[in-house]
């Protein structure tokens, strides 16, 4: 299963997500275009896997007056809210389960992204939520 997520950086509310069994472009797509339907940011951060130096991904953003930012190479702190969104969803779901199907992977992905944005704490946002920090600052 591949996972991409759309995170405000500011808040690390999870705006979008798409999950996927095949690594094919069209997940990543939705997720750009559902989290545009939310929000259209300013900058666009990612890193530089072949999604998001296709020529459609650069379209999508192109079109939307977005300005794109690049993780450089070998430089995985440049996204770190992203990677710890990885962690925690490993550590705190994934690695405690065995799913026995696609459906249950994304049914408990889907479960732990809504805890993580509207019910888990984060000590940097001073112990309020994602979803808190998100919706104040707008």
């Amino acid at each position: 299963m591949y996972l991409v997520a759309v995170l405000d950086w500011y808040s690390r509310y999870v705006v979008s997500w798409a999950i996927d069994q095949v690594l094919e472009i069209d997940f990543v797509l939705d997720a750009v275009q559902r989290a545009f339907a939310v929000a259209t940011p300013k900058i666009f951060n990612s890193d530089q896997g072949s999604h998001f130096t296709s020529s459609q991904y650069i379209e999508l953003l192109n079109a939307a007056g977005v300005s794109i930012s690049m993780d450089g190479k070998g430089r995985a702190t440049d996204n770190i809210f992203t990677e710890r969104l990885w962690r925690s969803l490993k550590y705190e779901e994934v690695y405690l389960h065995s799913y026995e199907s696609p459906r249950e992977a994304r049914k408990r992905v889907s479960a732990y992204l809504d805890f993580y944005n509207y019910r888990r704490l984060h000590q940097s946002l001073d112990y309020k939520t994602p979803a808190e920090v998100y919706y104040q600052s707008k």
